[in-house]
């Protein structure tokens, strides 16, 4: 079917949200763009960069932490493209595309379908700080952890993810940062890196951790993922909203081509748990209106929502974390642009 277009009472709407959620103090400035996949795209734009660049407004090549989108900007995409290749099986625990370990490893045996839809069993709090220096690798650690809660539960958990950004590594035999370069090449995110990225005007400053100290600012923000380097399967990523954009409708055409990724995004789409009534998790996505939509959050205040079927995708970048716990009144903002992608499936437009 064509493409659902977002109508400008929609964009008028996304505006006026993400003006309102700067006036209000929860991020210093934002940039959403959203598109369909025959080309239509509008940028919109609010707030400042940030407070040190004075006026300075964002735009779509304001360079972003982009946090927890890793988890489906990279690593979620490389896992389907390493399972189309040979290299893994989504039901095998973890353990087997991880370097040999002997004994018991019970956070091993999770297997990688279980570690996308985050219902592992896995410990929740992750704390790699803990482990300095430790004789054994991480993915020993890791593994020889045990277990938490009940497997097929659902619960949000980073240290599944790190897992697999380590096992992405070992299967391919090469770094993460440099697998996940090699695809963002290919689709035409030139912009997108792991970090650290130059501190400058075009990138987004996020935290000041410490009173007195210097501000993040092209560092990663994530703890974990600092101590990992700045590359790590749940966290890491820099990204630009255009580039975020190219990803989206580069993910939509392959959808809509039925070709490899776009079976992936498919098998990615079905419920393996529920989150909440309305809400359940795929491999690594959010599914809302019937599973019609898929979306993901990055700690930082970036978020990511596609409708497959409407052809059609909206990326929210903000540096909300920059005010610290005020970052939870982006909610507002991110609510409307899951009503507004989903609102050809409420309003019955989509034929099944």
């Amino acid at each position: 079917m064509p493409a659902v277009p977002f109508s400008a009472d929609d964009t008028a709407r996304l505006q006026e949200a993400l003006d309102e959620v700067v006036a209000d103090g929860a991020t210093p400035g934002g940039v959403i763009v959203c598109g369909t996949t025959d080309g239509q795209k509008r940028v919109l734009a609010g707030g400042t960069v940030a407070p040190e660049l004075g006026e300075l407004t964002p735009t779509e090549h304001t360079t972003y932490d982009v946090a927890s989108l890793t988890k489906v900007v990279a690593t979620w995409p490389l896992i389907g493209q390493t399972l189309e290749t040979g290299l893994g099986d989504l039901d095998a625990p973890v353990r087997d595309v991880l370097p040999a370990m002997t004994g018991e490893a019970p956070s091993g045996e999770a297997t990688l379908r279980q570690l996308l839809a985050h219902t592992s069993g896995l410990r929740a709090s992750t704390r790699l700080d803990h482990y300095r220096g430790a004789s054994a690798s991480l993915h020993e650690l890791l593994c020889r952890e045990p277990l938490e809660g009940t497997p097929g539960r659902h619960r949000y958990i980073n240290r599944g993810y790190i897992l697999l950004g380590l096992a992405l590594a070992h299967a391919n035999a090469v770094p993460l940062d440099y697998l996940a370069g090699q695809l963002w090449q290919r689709i035409g995110m030139s912009s997108t890196i792991y970090g650290p990225v130059a501190r400058g005007s075009h990138v987004a400053p996020t935290e000041r951790r410490i009173p007195g100290a210097p501000r993040a600012w092209g560092s990663v923000h994530d703890d974990n993922a600092a101590l990992l380097g700045g590359v790590a399967g749940h966290a890491g990523v820099f990204s630009t909203p255009h580039d975020l954009a190219a990803y989206a409708a580069w993910l939509l055409d392959a959808y809509a081509r039925g070709d490899a990724m776009g079976e992936w995004l498919r098998v990615s789409l079905v419920p393996h748990a529920p989150i909440e009534p309305g809400l359940d998790r795929g491999l690594a996505w959010i599914l809302a209106a019937g599973s019609h939509v898929a979306y993901h959050h990055g700690f930082t205040g970036t978020s990511l929502y596609l409708a497959p079927n409407a052809g059609r995708y909206l990326a929210i970048c903000t540096n909300a974390v920059y005010h610290g716990a005020a970052r939870t009144r982006i909610t507002p903002l991110r609510n409307l642009a899951l009503k507004t992608i989903s609102a050809t499936w409420r309003s019955g437009a989509l034929d099944e």
